[in-house]
């Protein structure tokens, strides 16, 4: 068992018995990230509510975890799980309720242990979010060499639809089936695009038959409300909004009760400049804000230098980054 002799800080693996004690950090660090970040979901506040996004994370593909205790008092927890390694290749991620402590150092301190123990069994691709309002947190995790990879970003919906595109330059409606060829095109637009610099995603892309089959199948999905922007009749851009709760990468203290999400938005390239994007997500969020929604969220790779400055100027306000380090 690792100590700190100058802090008196011991590491010991993560037992039912940290529980309580880490549900209490956690509430915390969400009841002080939610001063500055309201939107988010307060349920998170409770012991109860942390509990069990701390229990969720537990109970995940791979999960191993740590706590740290000064004095024999729980000072911090941190619990790394896998998602799909055909898609992360062998990867942990520390979700948004995979981590707390009194002070961030003790960060570096429970990741070094725990570290080890991923590295040594081939897992060298580690994710985590952390709160985006919570300076010396993301500090800790960047003297650990994480750089910041992914944004998450809420903003409440608009009281009025703002931003007029004349109709004879631009039109923004919902697509028929005869969109499908170019829906599908637009949805490798962004993947085709993360590929290439400076986010040189390693992600792979679909092959178009496939993707045209899925855009068939979610065009009749209720879950989805679809947009296209047309130029003299001819689609060049998407966007799609639908709820929150069908995003699986904002759930626990990433989430917002009851809020809409931006899910996806793509203009051709050679359409770039018309405004379409923008129009786009203003054409989800005034969606949004009709559909009853409170709020709406969305994220993108922070090295998506369009789409920073897009979704950004759309005033979506940034709740999570999502830092990531490659050891290899």
């Amino acid at each position: 068992m690792p100590t700190d002799a100058r802090s008196e800080l011991t590491i010991e693996p993560f037992t039912p018995v940290a529980l309580d004690g880490a549900a209490v950090l956690l509430a915390d660090r969400h009841r002080r990230h939610r001063l500055v970040k309201p939107l988010l979901d307060p349920v998170f506040e409770s012991v109860d509510g942390a509990r069990g996004a701390i229990e969720e994370a537990l109970a995940a593909d791979l999960a191993s975890g740590v706590v740290a205790r000064r004095d024999g008092e729980i000072a911090g927890y941190m619990i790394g799980q896998q998602k799909d390694p055909a898609v992360w290749g062998p990867n942990v991620w520390v979700e948004a309720a995979g981590h707390a402590a009194t002070e961030p150092a003790i960060v570096r301190d429970m990741y070094a242990v725990l570290a080890g123990q991923w590295v040594a069994a081939g897992r060298a691709n580690h994710h985590v979010l952390v709160p985006a309002t919570d300076s010396g947190l993301v500090d800790a995790w960047f003297s650990l060499d994480f750089g910041q990879q992914h944004v998450h970003a809420i903003r409440e919906v608009p009281v009025a639809a703002f931003g007029v595109v004349p109709g004879s330059e631009l039109v923004i409606r919902a697509p028929t089936r005869d969109d499908i060829d170019a829906l599908a095109e637009l949805e490798l637009v962004l993947p085709r695009h993360l590929r290439s610099s400076p986010v040189f995603s390693t992600l792979q892309m679909e092959p178009l038959e496939e993707v045209r089959a899925e855009v068939e199948a979610d065009l009749d999905d209720p879950k989805y409300t679809w947009f296209v922007a047309a130029q003299d009749g001819a689609v060049v851009g998407s966007g799609i909004g639908c709820a929150l709760s069908v995003s699986g990468g904002h759930r626990g203290p990433n989430a917002a009760p009851g809020a809409a999400f931006l899910a996806y938005a793509a203009v051709f390239p050679e359409a770039r400049g018309l405004g379409a994007g923008r129009a786009l997500g203003e054409a989800i969020l005034a969606w949004a804000r009709d559909t009853g929604y409170p709020s709406i969220a969305t994220d993108w790779r922070s090295a998506n230098i369009e789409a920073d400055r897009a979704w950004r100027g759309l005033g979506f306000r940034p709740t999570f980054r999502r830092l990531h380090r490659l050891i290899g």
